[in-house]
């Protein structure tokens, strides 16, 4: 299992100071959320590739249906060239709870994903070189393939992790497309015996699953480890996430380390 840490907010002088102790405590990835306004995702993890060398960089996560999809590509590109290969981009519909900006976006969820799935395919063909997408949302044509050359990833294959809603078959399908997934389990079924599920219908496929949580030390993440997990995640989303309070706690936790077993 590799940690990752979810930076809940602050300047991007907070957070990219944040990020650069999260290396130093030997956490595996850093992710910064991305709403319609605020501190911008992509400038700032880039800032981070800057000052680190090891850990994963990527959000968490980026409303992909409220983004232009070959924009969503070049940014996560850049970071992917500026890092040498460190980017993960994760997609979601988008939440539309109150407390977050509403933008006169798109709030109809089988739209939404509808266009989840197009983005997911027009970004991919972008990193493949491509120069033309024709789909219902999403429409790209380029004749001059100078573009395509210069953004090509560093890596093979950037991952892409999506949110999943399990059991339901067109969510998890879309799973498969991607390289990760998000899990997001019925009320009260979000446990680790849940996730075995899911993760024994993946069967031998190389998809990350991705668990999440608040954690003092490898007991609350052993069992999400043992149900197969492959990646835990470090959250504080209480509100509000700038507070003096909130950042210490932020950084203390960081410099605590993760919650690894010992001996691993």
């Amino acid at each position: 299992m590799r940690y990752g840490f979810i930076l809940p907010g602050g300047t991007a002088g907070e957070q990219l100071e944040q990020a650069v102790a999260a290396e130093r405590a030997g956490w595996d990835g850093v992710f910064v959320w991305e709403a319609a306004y605020g501190v911008d995702p992509w400038g700032l993890l880039c800032a981070v590739a800057a000052r680190t060398e090891r850990i994963r960089l990527g959000t968490m996560l980026t409303p992909l249906p409220w983004r232009r999809p070959w924009k969503v590509a070049s940014q996560v590109v850049t970071l992917d060239q500026v890092s040498g290969g460190r980017a993960t981009l994760a997609v979601g519909v988008g939440a539309i709870e109150t407390d977050l900006p509403r933008t006169g976006e798109e709030l109809e969820l089988r739209t939404r994903a509808a266009m989840l799935d197009e983005g997911i395919d027009l970004i991919r063909e972008l990193w493949a070189g491509g120069i033309n997408y024709q789909g219902q949302y999403y429409e790209y044509s380029c004749e001059r393939d100078d573009l395509a050359q210069v953004g090509r990833p560093v890596q093979e294959r950037i991952p892409i992790w999506v949110v999943g809603a399990w059991p339901r078959p067109k969510s998890m399908r879309r799973v498969l497309r991607c390289d990760g997934v998000l899990p997001q389990f019925a009320p009260g079924q979000d446990t680790p015996a849940e996730l075995a599920r899911l993760k024994a219908w993946l069967g031998e496929r190389e998809i990350e699953v991705i668990a999440e949580g608040e954690s003092q030390d490898a007991t609350a993440v052993q069992p999400w480890a043992e149900a197969g997990a492959t990646w835990w995640l470090e959250t504080r989303w209480e509100m509000p996430h700038h507070s003096a309070e909130r950042m210490q706690q932020v950084r203390e936790r960081i410099a605590a380390g993760a919650p690894r077993p010992s001996g691993s």
